[in-house]
């Protein structure tokens, strides 16, 4: 990873408030017809499709979980036919109790939900390290050990690696706060007020080093229209999610679950709370599907004519292979068409199972929809997980890996 500067760090963070301001409805629109780097919905509806039927069809959404409850979702979310609401009873006999909107793999019967975990890396490294740390390859006995402990040497590295990135990330974040906020209070000290303003900003005479490159940070926001009290709350938000929590070996955030996490087999775990702790992803995504297109509500989704299932699998932090494989085989199972994997990670100790969902998937007609990722990599050499190769070296016919390239105008 390129080192990058305190200033590159936060505006990386907040990119989204650098942008030039589009349409709120930009995405839909068309790059020649609009002068925007759309998709085309719009041009789609009005040429292509008018006056054709369409059929409605469920999208499972496999994330963090859906609001459904949102004013903007409520209206096109799956409602499972066979099942009563709030009955405690498994009316479709699918073995999923209240599964009225779709299903969380992450939770326990009583409702209780695991929301941070940590990454498959650290779980990797976890097991590993108990039975090759402090040992050589001259310890190992076979071949198989041998190359067990080759893969813990790279996997001890990447660690290790990525332990210090985000140490000096967290570092760098926390300097950034401290600097701004810094430049607030004694801004709010010298003249008396509550709310410190753009110009309040310009006006300060920053002596110090640390004050300088608070007021610049600060200036740069607030010229792309961020106040500062929401500058320092997104600050505060970013400081809360690097807590080393993603990295820590001793964290056993599954034993919320209350399953065998040993038995990767085991289907029938977990709770009817599709939402969950955390679930602004997956809200994100749902709607950028379909989100209620014309009622004056937000913004459109891209489909007009479908229902989305939500199945939680994917928490702050990376999902479990046993989840992503049961959530396939649960949205498969209850109707899904097209699934939509907005996740990855580096690792999967369990990829066998969720190949065998793919395949699963695959037998009954399902499209497989996976983000790329966000690292820029090619994804034909650095794997990211689940991916479209299976263990036996095929590929395949459901599997799509999707990815975009940002332009800067």
């Amino acid at each position: 990873m390129k080192k990058i500067t305190i200033l590159a760090c936060l505006f990386f963070a907040l990119a989204a408030n650098a942008q030039n301001k589009r349409p709120d409805n930009w995405f839909n629109l068309d790059a020649t017809k609009d002068n925007v780097n759309g998709v085309s919905t719009e041009k789609t509806y009005e040429e292509l499709l008018k006056g054709k039927k369409s059929t409605t069809i469920i999208v499972g959404v496999l994330d963090s979980g859906v609001d459904y409850k949102h004013e903007d979702l409520k209206d096109i979310m799956w409602t499972n036919p066979g099942e009563i609401a709030g009955n405690g009873i498994d009316d479709d006999k699918n073995g999923y109790i209240d599964d009225i909107h779709g299903w969380n793999f992450m939770g326990n019967k009583d409702g209780t939900n695991v929301a941070k975990d940590n990454l498959e890396l650290t779980r990797v490294y976890k097991d590993l390290k108990a039975k090759y740390d402090g040992k050589s390859i001259a310890d190992c006995k076979t071949k198989a050990d041998k190359k067990e402990f080759k893969f813990w040497q790279i996997v001890k590295a990447d660690y290790d690696k990525e332990f210090a990135q985000s140490e000096a990330q967290a570092n760098q974040y926390k300097f950034i706060n401290d600097a701004v906020s810094g430049v607030v209070e004694k801004i709010k000290k010298e003249k008396g007020v509550e709310k410190v303003t753009l110009e309040d900003l310009k006006a300060f005479d920053a002596k110090d080093q640390k004050d300088k490159q608070g007021k610049a940070i600060a200036l740069a926001q607030g010229s792309k229209g961020m106040e500062v009290e929401e500058l320092l709350e997104q600050l505060a938000e970013a400081l809360k999610s690097m807590d080393g929590s993603r990295l820590d070996v001793n964290a056993d955030t599954r034993a919320i679950v209350g399953d065998n996490y040993n038995d990767i087999n085991e289907k029938y775990y977990g709770n009817g709370d599709c939402k969950g702790p955390g679930a602004f992803h997956g809200t994100h995504v749902a709607g950028i599907i379909a989100a209620s297109r014309k009622n004056g509500i937000g913004m459109d989704g891209v489909a007009d004519n479908v229902r989305i299932m939500s199945v939680r699998c994917v928490p702050d932090g990376d999902e479990r292979d046993k989840d992503v494989a049961n959530a396939i085989r649960y949205a498969v199972d209850n109707g899904a068409v097209i699934l939509n994997m907005s996740f990855g990670k580096k690792y999967s100790p369990g990829k066998k199972a969720v190949d065998d969902a793919v395949k699963y998937a695959e037998s009954k007609g399902v499209l497989l929809i996976h983000a790329a990722g966000n690292a820029s990599d090619d994804i034909d050499e650095v794997i990211h997980y689940p991916c479209k190769k299976l263990q036996n070296g095929k590929t395949p016919s459901n599997f799509m890996d999707v990815g975009i390239k940002l332009e800067t105008r």
